[in-house]
């Protein structure tokens, strides 16, 4: 059971490749049998990470090969200067720069085929097949949960088999084990559909509760064995299929209890500048002398101005929870000097991570800011998987929000907490042992050891073509 087959020399290869978010070694243990197993049967090792250690970047090196410096893929988000514009968790392929690994192996192998499962960056990515979470946004302000893929169809076809996508469990306070589990199942309905010979699969389901909760959460045992689970049926399956696995992972997560409040700090000092809009302030980049786009540990300052780059970068480092600044220099060092990044680029200590949150009265926060709204916010808010327990009836009010939006009413789902002290786990920083980083398992042929880096994944996928 859990070998790793490959086809003969004769007949199509077939590679699957299942990303584990938030899985590192630490987690290894009684809790995963199906891995366990997988990893007797072949082999593991730690990888190297990129930084910064988030899911676009991540998977960007995976599979292009490159640093972000190269790929341009500097975060889930950034500042675009012309447009002053924060663009977060965008989802148009042709955000990610360079040749990807399909691109490679088409040139040697014409037929060759891909299907993207949920991975990120799926929109347009010129492959056979994909699927990703795409709402629909009439003109009147709703918002309606729904899928795009590739080719047209082929998500309501698999729909139309195991039900509808579970949208409010990839995300939000019900983040959880069934949006996993669907994604499980689509793939391999679509393996079987397609038969695609490089298959990415994205099972998200550790990066939500690990967030949550955090690593040393009692709670954290019983949610690594329940995509343990999904993973041996995956194993099985793909098993039947003559296809090889390999299962990585894009950073470890860790325990946090140190929220930074980086933009408020800017605009107590005179940087930044908000716009007052109707009874709540707007964050205004394009007038702000220096911001931040806050990126779990990471965050990504940009300034308006040159002169104030010393100043800035002196006040960021004295801040408590702030490990480093990166400069110039410290960029190219870490991989990340590219004109999307920050001017600055800051990095928390482990056991702190960035809010966006720039208002300094609660009473002045966005009219988004107590929603599930991953596009308006300029920068990453895991507070939302949490409701507002300062409510007095929190549940009810979400039920009577519900109602009217099934009655075609405008509502706003205004419940989630702005506490940010609730997030227990974080990461973005580089990992401070291999057993909280990357991992990477697969047929022991392929596996280096020690020393295999993220951006090695691609090469890994396409040597095993070429053999």
């Amino acid at each position: 059971m859990y070998s790793s087959k490959a086809s003969s020399k004769h007949s199509p290869k077939h590679c699957v490749v299942l990303d584990i978010v938030g899985f590192s070694a630490s987690l290894l243990g009684e809790n995963t049998p199906n891995i366990n197993r997988y990893i007797q049967a072949n082999a593991s090792c730690p990888m190297e990470g990129v930084f910064p250690a988030v899911t676009t970047t991540a998977q960007s090196s995976m599979l292009t090969g490159l640093l972000p410096s190269e790929h341009g893929v500097v975060g889930n988000g950034w500042y675009e200067r012309d447009m002053a514009e924060v663009m977060f968790w965008k989802q148009s392929n042709s955000l990610v720069q360079g040749n990807k690994i399909w691109h490679k192996l088409k040139q040697t192998l014409p037929d060759f085929r891909t299907s993207k499962i949920f991975w990120w960056y799926n929109m347009y990515a010129d492959v056979e097949a994909s699927i990703t979470p795409r709402p629909h946004y009439p003109a009147d302000g709703r918002k309606i949960i729904d899928l795009y893929s590739t080719p047209p169809g082929l998500h309501q076809s698999i729909e139309s088999k195991i039900g509808k996508f579970p949208f409010f469990s990839f995300w939000g306070p019900k983040a959880g084990l069934p949006a996993s589990r669907w994604i499980a199942d689509a793939a391999m309905l679509e393996y079987q559909q397609n038969k695609p010979n490089l298959q990415l699969v994205y099972l998200p389901h550790l990066d939500y509760c690990l967030q949550k909760y955090g690593p040393s959460s009692p709670l954290i045992g019983a949610e690594v064995k329940a995509i343990d689970a999904v993973v041996g049926e995956l194993l099985d399956f793909y098993e039947q299929q003559s296809a090889t696995v390999l299962l990585v992972s894009e950073y470890g997560i860790v325990d946090v209890d140190t929220p930074i409040h980086i933009n408020r700090i800017l605009r107590e000092h005179g940087y930044l500048e908000v716009r007052d809009s109707l009874t709540w302030e707007l964050l205004d980049p394009g007038a702000s002398r220096a911001f931040a786009v806050s990126d779990h540990q990471v965050a990504h300052v940009y300034l308006k101005y040159e002169c104030d780059r010393a100043a800035v970068k002196q006040l960021l480092e004295n801040l408590p929870g702030v490990d480093c600044v990166l400069d110039h220099e410290e960029k190219k060092q870490w991989g990340i000097a590219h004109a999307r990044a920050g001017d600055l680029v800051v990095v928390s200590k482990e056991n702190a991570w960035f809010t966006y949150y720039y208002w300094l009265d609660e009473r002045k926060a966005p009219d988004f800011a107590p929603t599930v709204d991953i596009h308006r916010k300029p920068g990453y808010d895991p507070a939302e998987m949490f409701v507002d327990q300062s409510l007095r009836f929190p549940m009810l009010k979400v039920m009577m929000r519900l109602l009217q939006k099934k009655l075609g009413m405008r509502m706003l789902m205004d419940v989630i907490s702005l506490d940010a002290s609730l997030v227990k786990g974080s990461h973005g920083r580089p990992a401070s042992t291999i057993d909280l980083g990357p991992i990477f398992i697969g047929p022991k042929d392929m596996v280096t050891g020690e020393g295999m880096k993220m951006t090695d994944v691609a090469g890994k996928i396409e040597a095993f073509f070429a053999d």
